[in-house]
């Protein structure tokens, strides 16, 4: 790998754990043994970093899990998995991102949003409609999340069984998958009042 793609691999590992703001010049240099006129030589602005780092990190997604094919079930079972193996040290790249500039217009926000636009296009083509992707995608969003927040690889599975029963109701039938024996956090939590003090 060259060094530019070796700057872009640690800035996007640093982006999934700390933000894209967290990706600076200096941070990348000391990081990687290099002078920051170095680091800066590739990319000129902050900015383009932080877009070329997008790029990046979208053809990693795609090779981990688009390029294979197959059903919504597949393409989920490979988002798992990526996040699941930590390709990301914070999980899944796009989820943290997407998050941190959902209200900062700007390139790097068109970038992003380029990047969900096609995200959702894909399980839009494999669901049948856009309910179902809309579905899907948060199921996989907070899997990400709750398994990165708790350290709980429990999550996976959890959206697992979810995505199969909600793939299994007819369109219009959709009810709740939760069980009354259910021992979540969620669950234990009710018990508490709201907002915790």
């Amino acid at each position: 790998m060259d060094s530019r793609g070796s700057i872009l691999l640690r800035a996007a590992e640093i982006a999934s754990v700390d933000g894209l703001e967290g990706v600076t010049i200096g941070r990348l240099a000391i990081e990687l043994g290099m002078s920051k006129s170095g680091v800066f030589s590739h990319f000129g602005a902050k900015e383009e970093l932080q877009i070329s780092t997008v790029h990046t990190a979208a053809e990693i997604f795609a090779h981990e899990v688009v390029m294979a094919g197959g059903s919504v079930l597949d393409v989920a079972e490979r988002w798992l998995d990526y996040s699941k193996r930590r390709v990301f040290p914070g999980g899944c790249f796009f989820v943290v991102t997407r998050s941190e500039f959902a209200a900062r217009p700007g390139r790097v926000r068109d970038a992003l949003m380029l990047f969900n636009l096609r995200w959702i296009s894909l399980l839009e083509r494999l669901c049948g409609n856009a309910q179902m992707a809309f579905e899907v995608d948060a199921l996989l969003t907070a899997a990400d999340r709750f398994a990165v927040l708790y350290d709980d690889a429990s999550a996976y599975e959890r959206v697992r069984l979810a995505l199969r029963a909600r793939m299994a109701m007819p369109t219009g039938m959709e009810r709740s998958v939760a069980t009354p024996n259910d021992n979540s956090m969620a669950s234990h939590a009710s018990s508490t009042s709201w907002p915790p003090m």
